[in-house]
Order: C-alpha cells, then structure tokens, then sequence
C-alpha cells in the first residue's frame, strides 16, 4: 500500500501479537454461545462444553447429556433449549440420525435447579434419503415467535422444520423444506427483515488440513429461497463468503451470532486447527461486521501503536500540552531548484518534547493530526486483568511511555503519569457492526461493578469525556490509524 495511513483491519496481517480465546477453548462444533447467570455457556460433540465467567478465559464443564454431535443452544422465557444430532453425519459408518431437544432451568451444573427433561425426537434420517438429521441450528423468529430449525452435511440437502416453542416438539404436520445444498453445520439468524441461511462449507475433521469456511445467502421469508450478493441460490451451492482461514487458524465453522449491544456483535465458531496451540480444535470468536447487508467476520483488535481518531471529525485523541513546533528549514514551493538534493525529514520525537511536558496527570483533548508524540498510543493486552466476550482489557500508553489513558470518577477522561493495573486504566475495545470502534473503561472510579455503559465519547471536535454508548452517533466511535 502506498497510502500514508491504512486501518487496523489493513494491518492485521502484519501484527505480531496474536492470541486465540485464553485458558482451555478446546471444542468441536460449538453451539451458539448463552449467558446464564453471568456465565457463558457453548456445548460442542461429544456431550460436554465450555464455561466462561468473562467471555474470554474459558475452561470445561459445561454439561449436556446425550453426547451425539453439533448441539445448539438458545434461551427462550426463563428457560434453555438444547437440540443436538444423535449419531448421523458418517459417525459409525452411516447417516441414519436423529435431532432431539431437550430443556433445563439453567446451563449452571451446580445449581440445584439444574435438571434436563427428557430428549424428544424432533427430525430423523433413515440413512438412505438425501438428507442426514444432523448440525441442527435454531432460529426464534423476532417478527412471529415462530421456532425454526434448519440441519443436514453434505450428505443430502439441508432442511427447515418448525418447532413448537413452549414445548421443543415438532409443530404437528410441518413438512420438512429442503433449502440449501453443498454445506453443513449450519445456522439461521435474522436481520433487518432479512433471513439469513449460515453455511459451513468445505472439508472437515482433518486438522490443519480441513477446508471448512462459512458462507451466507439471504431471503426474505424464513423459507427461502436463500440466494447469495451474487442471484446464486444456495440450493444450487450458492453461498457468499463470511469467514475463511487466516491468522494462524484454519477450518472455521458453525457459526452463531450474539448482540452484546445496539451495533456491537460477534461471531462465534470453531477452528478446525490452531496452529499456536498444537494444531487443535478451538472455539473462535470474531467481531461481527454488516457491508452492505451481508455479515462478515471483523478481525480481532490485537494492539499496536496507532492515531486514536474521532469518527466525529476525524480529529486525534491527544495530551493537553503545549504544541512544539518542529524546527526545520522550510523548502519553497515556487522557483524550486529542481537539482537540490531531496531528503527525509524525521518526525519529532518522544525526547524532544517530553521534558515540556507536566510530571503529574494530563488531561485529554482531540486536535490535527500531526504525528507528534503526544498523539500516539501504545495499546497492550494486559493478561492478569480478566477480559469480556471476545477480547482482554488493554492499557492505553503514550509510545514510548508508561503514561496511561484513564477514566475519572467525574466522566472525564485524563492521563495517569504510571500505568498501575487500576480498573480504570483498563480499556474493553469492540469493534461495531460499521467496522468502527468503541472504547470502555473497565471500571469507572466511585462505581460499583464493571463498567458497561460509558463509553470514549467526543462530545465537541476538540473535546473527548466519558457518555453513553449511542450506534447512532459518530460521537461515540473511534478509529485506529497506524502511521
């Protein structure tokens, strides 16, 4: 690129800070993840899943009877719905399987309250149909209460059926639609009074050699036809891409949508193999991005050195300190002489400046961007401080500095000389749904709990404070620029 500046999702490939979910997020087709009781649940094959208490350490224990395959998972009223595939999908030589559900009052194995009711058949192949009752997906329709399932592999077609969801059975006489080909694992969401068809495509179940990535088509009526940006059905093997290999993992695939918030989203999946961790099976979770209609997975936010840019006015997050002119021989720009030898100016640099400034805390503001040292930030990962669903807290530094970004207990915003951990020096960083950023103190001091309301907000050109998460202002979002 020959672009002075490029965005953090340009320059994702170049960054060498990675990570995948932390602790142990070993799993295979993970259902779409559930919060109960402040924990996150996913079940994957096998019968069992994994826990999270903040959404990015993760560990074992989630318990769902059956074993079998590709469960999903969703919460409907006061209580949780499993449906999983018993047997099918080549397992044991064949594809004569079985969707079932089931219900508990919560996904807490220690709870007392936590009891499955009794598995109840909802779909079946016989092995020789072109169909294979397996990867069930769940959809409750927001705009009908209607409950719909859609499932198959490769072998065969994929196919809607309706459930009843007071009860978790078959709505009596409801004829199985055949709705997609060439795909597997699949899943249904619905958007802006669009349905869309989640489909994992490719080779499975080979480790770093499994082609799995996740395409998509669209439709106006829950039962198709699901076509992709292209007119291409998906019952003739359509499919737009969504997600593929990259960063260091391979074979994305069983998809599941969660809204954390009004324009901030994430995708969860598996990947077939991690390279970082033994080429493993792990759970994935991704910022999920809307263009034009169409969901596509966001690239984690990993860190780096950047100009932290209002989307307000395209002005630079900045100290409040005095503005050192940078002393250089000025070229004239008419009657040059063209045989003068050109040659770089550098920047101004950290030691230059960095005795005019205060030794104590420094406010904030938002100016012109002008590659000074008092505009660039050093965002870091902290690893002891916990994180949410789909990232760490990070600290927020001037480069070159220890001094941290922080929250104060009036909704402002200042910087501390030294960074000490403090809940309000941490930052939770999302990206939204229009490939922007939000920027969250962990804690704001006073406050009991963790922050989940205020966020970095530019409440005039030059003026950044503390406010409300709002989509629909550019007031409340950021860009990273690396220059």
């Amino acid at each position: 690129m020959n672009k002075i500046t490029s965005t953090l999702t340009l320059l994702s490939l170049s960054l060498t800070t990675a990570f995948s979910q932390v602790g142990q997020p070993f799993i295979h087709d993970p259902s779409t993840i559930v919060e109960c009781d402040g924990k996150y649940y996913t079940f994957g094959t096998g019968g069992g899943g994994l826990i999270s208490e903040d959404g990015w350490t993760w560990k074992g224990g989630a318990v769902r009877p059956g074993g079998g395959a590709a469960p999903d998972a969703m919460k409907i009223g006061d209580r949780y719905l499993v449906i999983y595939g018993a047997t099918g999908g080549g397992l044991g030589g064949g594809h004569n399987g079985r969707i079932l559900t089931m219900w508990n009052k919560t996904l807490d194995p220690n709870s007392p309250d936590f009891k499955y009711t009794d598995a109840v058949e909802v779909a079946a192949s016989d092995g020789l149909e072109d169909n294979d009752a397996i990867d069930p997906g769940l959809l409750l329709d927001p705009t009908t209460g209607r409950l719909w399932v859609c499932y198959g592999t490769y072998f065969g077609t994929i196919r809607l059926i309706e459930l009843d969801p007071n009860t978790g059975e078959r709505v009596k006489g409801n004829k199985e639609r055949d709705i997609a080909i060439d795909c597997e694992a699949t899943d249904l969401i619905y958007r802006d009074g669009w349905y869309y068809l989640l489909g994992t495509h490719g080779t499975c179940c080979d480790g770093v050699n499994s082609t799995y990535n996740i395409v998509v088509g669209r439709s106006r009526t829950v039962t198709g036809p699901y076509l992709d940006n292209v007119g291409r059905d998906m019952y003739h093997g359509g499919g737009r891409m969504v997600i593929a290999a990259g960063d260091s993992v391979t074979g994305p695939g069983h998809f599941g949508r969660t809204v954390i918030d009004e324009g901030i989203e994430i995708m969860s999946c598996h990947y077939e193999a991690d390279y970082r961790q033994s080429g493993r099976s792990v759970l994935g979770i991704r910022p999920l991005l809307w263009k034009k209609g169409w969901p596509v997975a966001g690239d984690r936010f990993k860190g780096g050195t950047f100009e932290i840019e209002s989307e307000r006015r395209g002005y630079a997050l900045e100290l409040a300190v005095d503005f050192v002119r940078q002393q250089h021989q000025r070229q004239g720009f008419w009657g040059a002489n063209n045989n003068t030898p050109v040659k770089p100016i550098a920047t101004q640099k950290l030691e230059e400046v960095i005795d005019t400034w205060p030794k104590g805390d420094i406010p904030v503001r938002i100016g012109d961007y002008m590659f000074r040292p008092h505009q660039r930030w050093t965002i870091t990962p902290v690893a002891e401080a916990g994180g949410y669903l789909g990232g760490p807290y990070y600290k927020i530094v001037i480069e070159g500095t220890n001094r941290a970004l922080a929250a104060t207990a009036d909704l402002e915003l200042s910087t501390a000389a030294e960074f000490n951990g403090a809940d309000e020096q941490l930052w939770r960083i999302e990206q939204a749904i229009d490939g922007t950023f939000r920027i969250m103190p962990k804690a704001i001091p006073g406050q009991q709990g963790l922050n989940t309301k205020y966020v970095l907000y530019s409440i005039a050109d030059s003026t950044p404070t503390l406010a409300e998460w709002d989509f629909n202002t550019d007031n409340s979002k950021w860009n990273f620029r690396a220059h």
